[in-house]
């Protein structure tokens, strides 16, 4: 009996999580602008050490067991022909294939900065990326971080404690930053990053007219509010400014802002076969799908959508949760949606956390193999 076949389009870390649910029960086609797991989580990491950064968070989809019997297509998406159930994509090796599906799930995310991007890139072309990024950091003597999100908190506090000789000062537009989190959230984190030596600036707006905030800027920053331009040797933009990758998807499903609407059921209206998940679903405001393990919900949707069988519905939390500046040398803390914190011992994030919590529990299997950083020189000092 033919089994049904289902396309991932975009194989993040919701889309590559929603492959592996699928993979024991569906044929599952994963179309990927790379040919390893590049994720958008945990800036700071990746700036300050991307050699740990990407041991867990950059790895060849070959290192995931569970993704063997998923045929992964690397390439870009050109369109969607929903009516005819078809996806084209334009290969990485030239040539361009028209694959069906039974279902469709869009996991295709937004472009932020230069860490989540669009580009179409080998392994050694993200290795270099990875190195030129922490090499232009290390060889700053001051750093600014521009954005009030988890990102810019991650980035300051990471660069701060991994290069302690680096002025480093924060930019947020309102009186605290991550507004989205808890009051306690940066109640707690505020005593780290004063700690680290982190320079703290409320009320400063970015002027974004002319600047390219897709790359480490060396400034001045400009600001909206009236202070006195600021200037660094190194500008990082964590401004918020996401644009969803669906220049591919028929206009006629997506909302004002260009992201993919969805029903409750994570289902695309008129169309039950198409499913869209992560930052390019329109759930919510802050679109939590990304960050809800709501791969394991729309992979049960999927399965009882061909089945015949009712789906659930994916129910957002109103704040956003979960670590926020990652592992630290004293361990690692996740904050609950109410902020409170509870920290793993670094002992225990070596030990339980990565190995079997994340890596045999959530990715459910990854082989010892290199990372993506595996050619590259080594960390500066």
């Amino acid at each position: 009996m033919t089994r049904p076949r289902v396309i991932i389009a975009g194989m993040g870390d919701t889309g590559m999580l929603t492959a592996i649910a699928l993979s024991r029960h569906v044929d599952v086609v994963g179309i990927s602008l790379t040919d390893a797991l590049v994720s958008g989580q945990e800036l700071g990491l990746r700036l300050a050490r991307p050699d740990v950064w990407a041991g867990e968070y950059a790895l060849p989809y070959r290192n995931y067991r569970k993704l063997d019997e998923v045929r992964i297509i690397q390439g870009r998406i050109l369109g969607a022909d929903l009516d005819r159930r078809t996806v084209t994509v334009d290969t990485v090796t030239g040539g361009t294939l028209t694959e069906p599906f039974d279902a469709l799930v869009i996991a295709t995310g937004v472009r932020n900065g230069f860490w989540r991007t669009t580009d179409l890139r080998s392994t050694a072309a993200v290795r270099d990326d990875l190195a030129a990024h922490h090499h232009r950091i290390a060889q700053a003597s001051s750093v600014i971080v521009v954005g009030g999100g988890a990102s810019a908190v991650s980035a300051a506090i990471n660069i701060a404690t991994r290069f302690p000789t680096i002025r480093v000062d924060l930019y947020f537009p309102a009186e605290t930053p991550l507004r989205q989190h808890h009051r306690r959230v940066w109640t707690t984190l505020r005593r780290r990053l004063e700690a680290a030596g982190v320079g703290l600036h409320p009320g400063h707006r970015a002027e974004l007219t002319g600047v390219d905030t897709d790359d480490i800027g060396s400034g001045p920053v400009r600001w909206s509010t009236g202070q006195p331009d600021a200037v660094a040797d190194a500008v990082i933009w964590a401004v918020g400014a996401s644009t969803p990758n669906t220049g591919w998807v028929p206009a006629e499903i997506l909302d004002d802002r260009g992201f993919v609407t969805v029903t409750p059921r994570l289902q695309i209206p008129d169309h039950p076969e198409v499913f869209a998940v992560g930052d390019v679903a329109a759930t919510d405001p802050l679109r939590s799908s990304a960050r809800n393990r709501a791969d394991r919900l729309v992979a049960h949707n999927v399965r009882a959508h061909l089945a015949g069988r009712r789906l659930r519905a994916y129910r957002p939390p109103r704040r956003r949760w979960g670590s926020v500046i990652g592992p630290q040398a004293d361990g690692l803390q996740v904050f609950a949606p109410n902020g409170r914190v509870f920290r793993f011992p670094a002992w225990s994030v070596r030990t339980v956390l990565w190995p079997v919590i994340v890596r045999r529990g959530i990715y459910r299997g990854v082989r010892d193999r290199p990372s993506v950083w595996a050619k590259s020189p080594p960390d500066e000092d």
